[in-house]
């Protein structure tokens, strides 16, 4: 099924809402206005069921096939942006200086209403399909929140299905892995605790800078030297902080970063020696470490069969020669994984085209994009369901 006449109809409309929601845009679990239009939106289209406040600010949506009864699959849309300064100079660019939508959520959100009003025009399938509006997915784990308020057993959805646009693949196109996709994400913090002293006096103290500097370059030896090559591994210190003047050596000084991982094994392995690296270098030295680690985002892992489904949905929107079915896995995190790791299904990218990155100042979603992200939901529902 290539791009339906219906939906590129549509374009004109649902390009318009993603508009709205770019110059819009909020930040996490404060989706209060971008959940009230989702909300009206739906209502508005005649879905079965519209319910609010789930996840403390997500909506889902139910529509109901015309075939009788069947299964639930869920589609999967995130509403929340980030908190950047907007410089892309469109004419809808933010109106809240300070918060943009530089990750495409306002495009992954009108994508799904529009598949959401075509299939409550047509309902050409059988049982049902709820459209979830997520909050909280730049690092409040609003999928999370979503599940722990009961989301998949209250409306039975046996599949769940994402997508995120991605920079750089051609519009029209789709990208799409099995197994792990996208990496854990998990974070810590490194005190390091010395002896200040007068800096002209060095030999006083127990200095935690210079052992904060021997504890940097020895976590990089846990990714070079201890860790597979073909297991991919990232350990990033991002923040330094310690010291007040330029003549005195602080008591302590805190480091902190980020460790990303796509296989389960190589996540424990680097969390262990992550502690045991920066205790140890810090007793090397006469300080002490104190570490704190923090478990983020699970890997967002496609599962096979639903992989193959989805690659095959996406082929018959936009031809199989513009679907790379073996992309390189991103380091960055999603936490639609947890989704993943409560129901079976596939995470799929979306081309944006020839843009500016995600999370940058200048981005912009591609309106081009919104017809193929449409189809491929609609497609998904009417061949899973088919009556």
């Amino acid at each position: 099924m290539p791009i339906l006449n219906r939906v590129a109809e549509m374009q004109e409309d649902v390009a318009g809402w993603r508009r709205h929601l770019h110059e819009h845009p909020e930040l996490l679990y404060d989706v209060f206005e971008t959940s009230k239009f989702v909300a009206e939106k739906l209502k508005s289209f005649g879905c079965d069921v519209v319910e609010t406040g789930i996840g403390k600010t997500g909506v889902v949506g139910i529509i109901k096939g015309r075939h009788g009864d069947g299964p639930t699959i869920g589609f999967r849309s995130d509403m929340d942006a980030l908190p950047i300064l907007e410089t892309s100079g469109k004419s809808w660019a933010s109106k809240t200086p300070g918060k943009a939508h530089s990750c495409g959520h306002d495009g992954h959100t009108a994508m799904l209403l529009g598949a959401a009003q075509y299939l409550a025009e047509t309902r050409n399938f059988k049982g049902s399909v709820a459209v979830i509006f997520q909050p909280a997915e730049e690092g409040g784990a609003g999928a999370l929140a979503m599940l722990n308020d009961g989301m998949m057993e209250k409306f039975g959805i046996s599949q769940v299905y994402g997508m995120h646009n991605e920079p750089g693949i051609p519009v029209g196109q789709f990208a799409i892995r099995k197994g792990s996709t996208m990496a854990a994400a998990d974070s810590f913090e490194i005190v390091i605790t010395g002896k200040g002293s007068h800096a002209a006096a060095p030999h006083l103290s127990v200095d935690p800078v210079l052992t904060s500097a021997y504890i940097i370059i020895a976590l990089q030896s846990i990714v070079s030297r201890e860790t597979d090559p073909l297991k991919s591994l990232v350990v990033t210190v991002a923040t330094t902080h310690g010291g007040t003047a330029s003549n005195v050596i602080p008591g302590s000084v805190k480091l902190t970063g980020t460790v990303r991982t796509l296989l389960p094994e190589t996540r424990d392995f680097a969390e262990k020696r992550l502690k045991e690296v920066a205790t140890a270098t810090a007793m090397a030295h006469g300080a002490t470490a104190e570490v704190k680690y923090d478990r983020g985002y699970p890997v967002t892992f496609n599962h096979s069969d639903e992989t193959e489904f989805a690659t095959g949905v996406a082929m018959g929107v936009a031809g199989a020669n513009a679907v790379n079915t073996n992309p390189n896995p991103h380091m960055g995190a999603e936490d639609f994984s947890y989704m993943l790791e409560a129901r079976p299904g596939a995470f799929i990218f979306i081309g944006n085209g020839d843009t500016a990155g995600l999370h940058n100042a200048a981005y912009d979603f591609n309106d081009d994009a919104l017809p193929y992200g449409i189809s491929y939901w609609v497609s998904m529902a009417e061949t899973a369901l088919a009556a």
